[in-house]
């Protein structure tokens, strides 16, 4: 089992920057061990993946985030982030957290993650 809780959303003007942790906890092995996500839903939208990162390291992106957002991880504080620059309007969504199964490169699917944190609302206004 692994909880994971996000920190770090808040309202910003266009342009500005906002960085995203997720914090795991639980099954340390089933961290270090699977893909990790960030995925955001708008409202009156379906979720979408945004950014994921496998145990080695390697990264995925949306085409919508690329050049703008990384992801990363700090495995000795089992925390997960996402560093957003020049959020624009169209970024404001629910941002969640997710861990699954390992994959060389890590989908941005739905299904291929089982654990899902609450959620931290990003709101970028023009």
């Amino acid at each position: 089992q692994v909880q994971l809780v996000e920190s770090g959303g808040g309202s910003v003007q266009a342009g500005g920057s906002l960085r995203l942790s997720c914090q795991a906890s639980g099954s340390a092995y089933r961290y270090n061990s699977g893909c990790m996500g960030w995925f955001r839903q708008a409202q009156g939208k379906e979720r979408e993946g945004v950014a994921a990162i496998n145990t080695y390291g390697s990264t995925r992106y949306a085409d919508s985030v690329k050049g703008r957002f990384t992801i990363s991880k700090d495995n000795a504080k089992n925390t997960l982030y996402l560093e957003m620059n020049s959020l624009k309007p169209e970024d404001t969504a629910m941002y969640y957290c997710a861990a699954g199964n390992h994959y060389s490169s890590c989908p941005l699917s739905e299904p291929t993650y089982g654990y899902w944190g609450q959620g931290t609302q990003v709101t970028a206004s023009s």
